[in-house]
């Protein structure tokens, strides 16, 4: 049912909780355990325990009711956060994930992102913030050559990602999921695709939720086939992130070399931890800091 990973208190406390929402609802399973996150389902309902180190304050809480007025693009909290044992707790009806082995659903993606994005932003919404997860990551990193491409790519940067400089002003100009990927959707009942998780959702610049798949593309883990899905869509759907027709690249090189480098220090933090070398995906986005740093110091 779950591996020894599992934090079994905490596992307990969240079937539990599942249990008594669902009114049984069958055995507990454990659908992620990764990063400090704990999710367990019950029945239809998922039990999350969210990161202990994040704030979990009234910003959460807005964007919480904020994604209840979005039923038809997120599947959000089943109401207010709970508290226990120290630890924000939400509920959420289950939904079906991405098969990464099927056909991964770019269109629906695309439009369910075009669509968060032309929502008129509601006054008072919660600022999405600046992209600080790459510099976290990047701290992190121990010394040797890949490391060091990270670092050198990182380097190029503007000054605001890499915290060294108040955010811009004017980036926030939509409503975005703020950390999107495919494994933020899941098929909802009713058979439509919704996004999940809200830690992040808010007024932000939209080309943000593109840039993980325009990173991969770049680096060369994404085919062009699959981003020309996902962008095209994107763009017939009335996405404001790019202009509808031409290069995409002025709205999307900075968040995509963004996201290149922080999936690169996530690469290289994980072999590193478990003492083996970067395989194939990893050693493209390594190599794609590389590329990075060169242009840089081309400019």
């Amino acid at each position: 049912m779950h591996t020894g990973t599992v934090q079994s208190e905490l596992f307990t406390r969240l079937a539990q909780i599942g249990r008594d929402q669902a009114a049984g609802g069958g055995e507990p399973e454990v659908l992620y355990d990764r990063h400090g996150v704990l999710v367990v389902r019950v029945g239809h309902v998922v039990v999350k325990a969210h990161q202990a180190d994040r704030d979990y304050g009234a910003p959460f809480l807005d964007r919480a009711r904020l994604a209840g007025t979005l039923p038809e693009l997120i599947l959000g909290p089943l109401g207010p956060p709970l508290s226990v044992d120290g630890r924000t707790i939400t509920l959420a009806v289950f939904g079906e994930p991405v098969d990464p082995a099927g056909e991964l659903p770019w269109e629906e993606g695309a439009r369910l992102l075009a669509g968060l994005h032309s929502v008129p932003v509601p006054a008072g919404a919660p600022a999405w913030g600046r992209p600080a997860r790459v510099a976290r990551l990047v701290s992190r990193l121990e010394d040797g050559p890949a490391e060091d491409a990270v670092r050198r790519a990182f380097a190029t940067l503007p000054a605001w990602i890499r915290g060294e400089e108040d955010e811009p002003p004017g980036r926030g100009r939509c409503l975005i999921h703020g950390d999107w990927h495919l494994g933020q959707m899941v098929r909802a009942p009713g058979d439509r695709w919704r996004l999940i998780d809200i830690e992040d959702l808010g007024r932000g610049d939209p080309a943000w939720d593109l840039a993980r798949p325009a990173a991969l593309y770049s680096g060369g883990v994404l085919s062009p086939d699959e981003w020309e899905r996902f962008l095209g869509a994107y763009r017939e759907a009335g996405g404001p992130a790019v202009p509808p027709q031409g290069d995409p690249w002025a709205a999307l090189d900075v968040p995509a070399r963004s996201l290149a480098i922080q999936i690169a220090a996530t690469c290289v933090i994980s072999a590193g931890r478990e003492d083996r070398p970067l395989v194939g995906a990893e050693q493209a986005m390594v190599d794609a800091c590389a590329r990075i740093s060169a242009a840089g110091d081309a400019a």
